[in-house]
């Protein structure tokens, strides 16, 4: 039987907390959610003034991070490349914005940011899932 890591609750706000750093630091106002590696909401942080279709939005955003195990910026790319049957497949979110949670090269989760223009969705999701890389160092 193989084991395999599962994301905390804790590990979870700490992510959350370093991508909301990052976008209080440049002025934007987004919706962050992580998941499980199931793609199961674990933890949603909304910042003041955020759009409230955001909330749906990163919740899909890291889901489908999560379950592809991928950042969405790739499923994007695929896409817009001409792969549209992409668009077919269940759970599917082709939106910059969300990003796999690795722990030992293993997804255990993933981040989803939504609230401002997609590539910068993407900083902050990056910003998100450094900080569970940098504490498991």
């Amino acid at each position: 039987m193989k084991m395999k890591f599962a994301l905390t609750l804790a590990d979870a706000k700490r992510v959350a907390a370093a991508a909301a750093e990052e976008a209080k630091r440049n002025d934007w106002s987004v919706v962050i959610a992580i998941v499980d590696d199931a793609g199961l909401l674990v933890y949603l942080e909304r910042l003041d003034g955020v759009q409230p279709a955001s909330c749906d939005i990163a919740q899909a955003k890291a889901r489908a991070a999560a379950l592809f195990r991928r950042p969405t910026k790739a499923l994007e790319e695929t896409v817009a490349a001409g792969r549209v049957a992409l668009l077919s497949l269940p759970h599917i979110t082709p939106v910059e914005g969300g990003s796999p949670l690795l722990h030992e090269g293993q997804v255990v989760g993933a981040i989803g940011v939504s609230g401002v223009q997609s590539f910068e969705d993407g900083i902050i999701a990056k910003a998100g899932a450094n900080a569970l890389v940098d504490a498991s160092e």
